[in-house]
């Protein structure tokens, strides 16, 4: 609900600062007296156009902000959320209003676009009037209201769950008659190509395989020339320390020195013998032979060419031989492919249309409830020769849609023999706002605003009526805080808390003010509203006696 509201040099209001209690709100005030002032800046904050023609003369801008308490679970924290604002605690919503026109917008002191404004307020609060084309006088918003009024939320779910199905089956369908198409004009080249791909057979990681292997080749041939030479000198020297270890072996004996000399022979024999041992290896190692580093290189340079021809990593050359086969398969189931596919469109739309169906006879269901509640609120608020209905109407196939196959409008019929008409082409104004009361008390369960605005209401009305009126709006504000600016004194007796609106002025400058009544003052104002200018002890008594009935 709407708790705090602030607004600063907006047209004859200088500064004003409200601390709104829940239950029914009234607003009462002379004629002129700036009722319509607080309505605008209340609508500049919940994101109406900004005009420059509501800054205060002689001021450079204009302030208005407005403080709600809402659940934890109100969609508005959603929509916060959403655009990844701070959502927790209190939620303050301000717009600055420039000379120039030009205006600024925030949320929680976070700026937002206008736009965003605008939604995040009528999500907060509901405005009812002859001009408010947001609320129940729009059709847009006719369907959901029918919806929750019947509580048709698990219908609604399952349409639009079918839908969902039915457009995904059309959707893959389509995509796989795409593809046939396209493998059709493609199939001389897709059968070559499924053919060279399992002649060539490659394998995940080969051609990294192939690549080291070819180096390592590539490194052995550059020196296979040094490792000969290298081993003929090795196997030359080892025969001439062989020669040269027999030779003082047989004279060893005679000195000690000899001896050592010769031992030292044999260990220089033993290390040439390693050496040759790891020249050996590393010569297989290298695998220098010519004929395998060509069969590598080959194999390697088809793989890349293959590679390139296709667009593809060489590794990638396996999983696309899988899917051109794949293609090649369904390019030879063709139709029957299709004909599965088909059959799976026809059944989910089938489906679809059962889940309208149930929905369009729900729905049907509910606008006789709904028609007949509307019906029973006309009577005591003097429209008891109008008639209202909630109509609908089937959509053609290509507006279909989650939400259904029909369009739903509420439609009235203001004397007896005319036609019915959309709410929005009423004649009478008074008759109107007296139409949204009713169908807002018929739909009070519905919408998650915790704020209603009824501008005027019980214009051109009095007595009996405007008691059923200020009786309606007291049972609205059981469920939500209810605002309503009044020139009824039976509408005003019933509010749980009454402001009085006044204009004053300097003799320069006319100020609006507005003031929270006490009971006493309270019962002087709706004595004024009885009597006029001159307040008469009657009025007081039957002022005094309207408040003790509510």
């Amino acid at each position: 609900m709407l708790t705090g509201l602030a607004i600063q040099n907006i047209v004859l209001i200088e500064a004003l600062a409200l601390d709104l209690a829940p239950g029914l709100v009234v607003l009462t005030g002379e004629t002129g007296a700036g009722k319509s002032i607080l309505l605008d800046a209340l609508g500049l904050v919940l994101g109406n156009r900004a005009d420059a023609g509501l800054v205060r003369a002689g001021c450079e801008a204009a302030r208005v902000v407005a403080e709600f308490e809402v659940a934890a679970d109100h969609p508005v924290r959603a929509l916060l959320a959403e655009h990844e604002l701070d959502g927790d605690g209190p939620i303050i919503l301000r717009r600055q209003l420039k000379a120039d026109g030009g205006s600024r917008a925030f949320v929680n002191d976070q700026p937002v676009s206008a736009a965003l404004l605008r939604e995040l307020g009528g999500a907060l609060v509901e405005i009812h009037g002859q001009h408010d084309e947001r609320g129940l006088l729009s059709p847009k918003g006719h369907r959901a209201l029918l919806d929750q009024f019947g509580g048709l939320g698990g219908a609604v779910a399952d349409c639009r769950t079918a839908w969902t199905a039915w457009k995904a089956a059309e959707a893959e369908a389509q995509a796989a008659r795409a593809r046939l198409a396209e493998d059709q004009r493609d199939r001389e080249w897709l059968d070559h190509a499924v053919a060279e791909l399992q002649a060539l057979a490659a394998q995940v990681g080969e051609e990294g395989e192939l690549a080291l292997a070819r180096a390592a080749m590539q490194k052995g041939a550059r020196i296979a020339d040094d490792l000969a030479a290298v081993a003929g000198q090795l196997t030359t020297g080892s025969a001439t320390l062989a020669q040269a270890a027999r030779r003082l072996d047989r004279i060893s004996g005679e000195h000690d020195l000899l001896a050592e000399a010769l031992a030292a022979l044999d260990r220089a024999l033993v290390e040439a013998g390693e050496a040759e041992t790891r020249l050996i290896e590393a010569t297989q190692a290298l695998d220098a032979d010519p004929a395998r580093l060509e069969q590598v290189e080959a194999r390697l340079f088809e793989l890349r060419a293959m590679a390139r021809k296709h667009k593809v990593e060489a590794d990638a050359l396996p999983a696309l031989a899988e899917t051109l086969q794949a293609r090649a398969a369904a390019l030879v189931a063709g139709e029957g492919g299709l004909v599965a596919l088909d059959a799976a469109v026809a059944a989910a739309e089938a489906a679809y249309g059962r889940a309208a169906a149930q929905l369009s006879a729900a729905r049907t269901a509910a606008a006789a409830r709904l028609d007949s509640a509307v019906a029973g609120e006309l009577a005591p608020l003097k429209l008891d020769t109008a008639r209202f209905r909630t109509a609908l109407a089937a959509l053609p196939v290509s507006d279909w849609g989650p939400e259904g196959q029909e369009r739903v409008e509420f439609e009235i019929a203001t004397n007896p023999g005319a036609d019915f008409a959309p709410l929005m082409k009423i004649a009478s104004g008074g008759e109107l706002s007296r139409f949204i009361l009713a169908l807002k008390v018929a739909l009070a369960s519905t919408g998650s605003a915790g704020t209603m605005i009824f501008d005027e209401i019980d214009r051109g009305v009095g007595g009996a009526v405007a008691s059923a009126i200020g009786e309606r709006l007291a049972r609205l504000a059981g469920q939500a805080q209810v605002l309503v600016v009044t020139h009824s004194p039976q509408v005003a007796a019933r509010g749980h808390s009454h402001w009085r609106i006044e204009k004053a002025s300097d003799g320069s400058m006319a100020r609006t003010n507005l003031a929270l009544l006490d009971a006493a003052a309270r019962q002087e104002e709706i004595a004024r509203m009885l009597s006029g200018a001159d307040v008469t002890p009657e009025a007081r008594a039957q002022a005094r006696r309207l408040l003790e009935g509510d």
